[in-house]
């Protein structure tokens, strides 16, 4: 008997090889009104655009790019926090794209899939403690109570390394670190098999990064949970991440296993950010410098490189032809004409 049951697939199996699978994605925001040939017509951000990538379980994927690229625009709507013009969000197998953003905070999928905000004292809420903190989720999507949720809150404040002395503290009388694990308690409670990481280091001092960096590997490995790792230190993403995305002006230009991207980038973008990270040896003896800023995300030209114009070895065609993700070696793909030339 026992051996029929362990060939029966299990939920999480029959869900297929992916965990989540995001296709042609976009979000666009409307700003105002503008003329356009004499006629008004709604000006339109254009802060994700045409993304696809997949996510398989128990792997960590690296969102990486300038500021304003469109990386916490892309992680709120996998976290359905907001929704999508346009595209497929698929988590397991289930289509989430189509269903409203406040219709999926009571669905009861809503647990499997966690966010950790970059700032945990602006996340949390000034008048709960840090054990309310933890436990409001798994009230709300585990329907606990009494006991059994006081009980998963201290395991869930103890696989964070957070005190129980600290339980019944306000945000504030924590320190940044503290706080942080609060966040990182809060989303594992429920036990989700997605946790989205908005830069969730990036206001802490370092000696503190660090600490909280070596929790989640030991999260990960201990809760299997999958992560989207967002952040613009790329040492951090080179050493936490399997592959990487590498978006500009809401389009990825890159993806790859992690080293390989970071070790020879294929995009000249990619190779502009790479060079930029500071170095004891100095700059890459190869290294291609980024002049000028980004272009508008406003009405962008749609049949124009992103990338055009700051490029330093794009062409006329550059300005005429969007580029399409190419496949490489390696399970690499960039989005260049000239991806040889990089």
């Amino acid at each position: 008997m026992s051996g029929m049951i362990g060939n029966d697939p299990t939920p999480r199996e029959a869900e297929g090889r992916y965990l989540l699978d995001v296709a042609e994605l976009s979000k666009r925001f409307p700003l105002g009104r503008r003329r356009l040939f004499g006629k008004a017509a709604p000006a339109m951000v254009h802060a994700v655009d045409d993304v696809s990538f997949t996510l398989a379980r128990g792997e960590t994927l690296g969102l990486v790019g300038e500021s304003g690229c469109g990386k916490s625009t892309l992680v709120r709507l996998i976290a359905r926090l907001t929704d999508p013009t346009t595209g497929s969000i698929r988590f397991g197998n289930r289509e989430l794209s189509a269903l409203p953003a406040k219709a999926f905070a009571r669905d009861p999928d809503r647990a499997r899939i966690q966010i950790v905000f970059q700032d945990a004292g602006e996340s949390i809420n000034p008048r709960f403690t840090a054990a309310d903190a933890i436990a409001d989720p798994l009230r709300q999507l585990r329907g606990l109570g009494g006991d059994a949720l006081r009980e998963k809150v201290e395991e869930a404040a103890t696989l964070c390394g957070l005190p129980l002395a600290l339980l019944d503290r306000f945000p504030h009388q924590l320190s940044g670190g503290q706080r942080a694990r609060v966040g990182i308690a809060r989303a594992i409670g429920p036990r989700p098999d997605l946790l989205v990481l908005d830069e969730p280091t990036a206001a802490l001092d370092v000696s503190v990064q660090v600490t909280i960096l070596q929790l989640l590997v030991r999260l990960r490995e201990t809760l299997g949970i999958s992560y989207v790792f967002v952040s613009h230190d790329l040492n951090v993403v080179r050493l936490l991440c399997d592959r990487v995305v590498v978006m500009y002006l809401g389009r990825i230009v890159e993806t790859g296993p992690a080293r390989a991207v970071f070790d020879a980038p294929l995009h000249p973008y990619t190779r502009g950010l790479v060079a930029a990270v500071p170095r004891l040896d100095g700059l890459r003896a190869d290294a291609l410098r980024l002049a000028g800023d980004p272009r508008s995300p406003i009405d962008p030209d749609p049949d124009a490189c992103r990338f055009h114009g700051r490029c330093p070895i794009g062409t006329g065609r550059c300005g005429a032809e969007m580029p399409k993700l190419r496949r490489f070696d390696g399970g690499r793909e960039a989005a260049c004409h000239y991806v040889e030339a990089a």
